[in-house]
C-alpha cells in the first residue's frame, strides 16, 4: 500500500525527472554538457547507450525512470518508487461549453445624407445641414439685431 505523502513525493520526483532531462538533453545539444553537474553527465551518458541499444522513445522513459528513482530516494521516499505514469483524461460531464464569440452584424451603407438600407436606424444629420442652420440663425440675429 502506498502512503499518500509518498505518492506526493513520487509526483514530485518524476516531474522533476522529466523536466531536469529535458533540459540536459538540450544543454548537451548546444555544447553545454560540461556545465552540467557529475551524475547529470552520468545520466546522459547512460542514455546515449541506450539510444544505440534501442529507440529514442524507449531510451529517454528508461533514463527518466532512472533519474526518478534517483530523485525519489533522494527526497525522502520510502521503498520502491511507485508508478506515476499519467492516466488518460475522462471526458467532463459538467454543462461548460467552450466559448464562442458571438457573428459579427452585418453593417449597414449610410449615404451622405443619412439614409440607410434599414430604415430602423437613427440618421444622422450631415455636417452641411448643421452648417446652413448656424448660418441662418447667425443671419437671423444680426437682422434682428439692425
Amino acid at each position: 500500500m502506498v502512503k499518500a505523502a509518498d505518492m506526493l513525493i513520487a509526483r514530485r520526483a518524476d516531474t522533476r525527472a522529466r523536466a531536469d532531462f529535458a533540459t540536459w538533453k538540450m544543454m548537451a545539444k548546444l555544447n553545454g554538457s560540461s556545465a552540467l553537474p557529475p551524475e547529470a553527465q552520468e545520466f546522459l551518458a547512460s542514455y546515449k547507450n541506450l539510444v544505440a541499444q534501442m529507440s529514442e522513445g524507449e531510451a529517454t522513459e528508461a533514463t527518466i525512470g532512472a533519474i526518478y528513482k534517483a530523485y525519489y530516494a533522494e527526497m525522502g521516499g520510502a521503498g520502491t518508487p511507485p508508478d506515476v505514469r499519467t492516466r488518460a483524461a475522462e471526458p467532463a460531464a459538467d454543462n461548460v461549453t467552450a466559448f464562442r464569440r458571438p457573428e459579427p452584424k452585418p453593417k449597414t451603407k449610410v449615404s451622405f445624407f443619412g439614409s440607410s438600407a434599414s430604415g430602423t436606424q437613427k440618421r444622422p444629420l450631415p455636417v452641411a445641414l448643421i452648417f446652413a442652420c448656424l448660418v441662418v440663425v447667425y443671419v437671423g440675429i444680426r437682422f434682428y439685431w439692425r
